[in-house]
């Protein structure tokens, strides 16, 4: 009975199908408690927690805040106190000490604190090494299995999924094309049926297992809802200045700030001297030329052309004989 032979089929199929996703599953599982188990135990120092939120930065600025060697305005440009600028006081901490040092070099101009974040290298330099020697002392920790650098399995697979494919849909095809005949018939029909449902919905119980086992971030996720303890020790103004100057990349650097609209044009870069020296060139240039020249020339030149042809477009002493009047000539 051809149904009969489809269900017990499909039925073996599907159990082999669903006891692989299964044992993947069980697996995961098991690697993802590993995992968990190895990040509950560890005891991580607050800049190297924030380190791991791209956050060391903001949590430095808050710490020399709190310490009354910085203050940041409204505007978010970070300006050392008299406590800062005394080279002798210096932060235990590495990063803050490092963040000061950055701030003295700008010292008397403003900074913000996102423009040393990005551009400033010695800092850049520093601020990475502590990431590396913080990692460093981290225990191994195990990896979730992706696939990677197995090609063997993964040509497997391939061909497993191939061969799956063709046989479901040889196995619709005999389903709908047979007629079943008795109780018996119509009941493997049935299970056949039920079977190839089952396997149809494979693919999505596969990545449900990948979805519900994933730890992409184990150490991100424990401390993701944590803040450094001198960002949380600020104010909600100063947190909101800390904030503005860590989000600020390219102003607030001395002559490179940006003028705002209700800033005098007078000021700033438009006072340089080599406005005056521009014009005081062109005001040579035109007392070194002799008097009464350009109305002779002038006047020479409008006699000299008939009144079809275009007046000289050069006005100055200095003609090419390149100008539409001459050219017309």
């Amino acid at each position: 009975m051809l149904q009969l032979a489809l269900a017990v089929s499909v039925f073996t199929v599907a159990t082999a199908v669903y006891a692989a996703i299964g044992l993947r599953w069980w697996r995961r599982a098991r690697i993802r408690r590993e995992i968990l188990g190895v990040v509950a135990t560890l005891n991580l120092e607050p800049y190297h927690v924030a380190a791991l939120k791209n956050r060391e930065t903001e949590a430095a600025a808050a710490e020399l805040m709190l310490g009354g060697y910085l203050d940041i305005d409204e505007e978010g440009a970070a300006l050392l106190t008299e406590a800062g600028r005394d080279s002798g006081r210096v932060p235990d901490r590495t990063l803050p000490a490092a963040l000061l040092e950055a701030v003295r070099r700008h010292d008397p101009e403003p900074v913000s604190i996102g423009w040393i974040d990005w551009c400033d290298e010695e800092y850049g330099e520093r601020r990475r090494a502590y990431r590396s020697e913080q990692d460093a002392l981290l225990p191994e920790i195990p990896r979730m299995p992706d696939g990677e650098g197995r090609q063997l399995l993964a040509c497997c697979a391939c061909v497993g999924v191939t061969m799956l494919l063709g046989f479901w849909l040889l196995a619709a095809v005999l389903l709908v094309m047979a007629r079943p005949h008795g109780v018996l018939a119509w009941a493997a029909a049935a299970v056949a049926a039920a079977g190839l449902a089952a396997l149809w919905f494979a693919d999505g119980a596969n990545k449900a297992v990948t979805a519900r086992t994933a730890c992409e971030d184990p150490l991100g996720e424990r401390y993701r809802a944590e803040s450094h303890p001198s960002f949380s020790a600020l104010d909600e103004r100063q947190r909101v200045h800390v904030l503005r100057s860590i989000g600020d990349h390219s102003t607030w650097r001395g002559t490179d700030r940006e003028l705002d609209e209700g800033d005098d044009e007078d000021d700033g870069w438009m006072d340089d001297d080599w406005w005056a020296d521009a014009y005081h060139y062109q005001a040579a240039d035109h007392e070194q030329e002799p008097d009464g020249r350009d109305e002779d020339d002038r006047d020479g030149d409008t006699r000299g052309t008939s009144p079809g042809t275009p007046p000289c477009d050069q006005t100055t002493t200095s003609c090419p004989g390149r100008c539409s009047g001459h050219e017309a000539q």
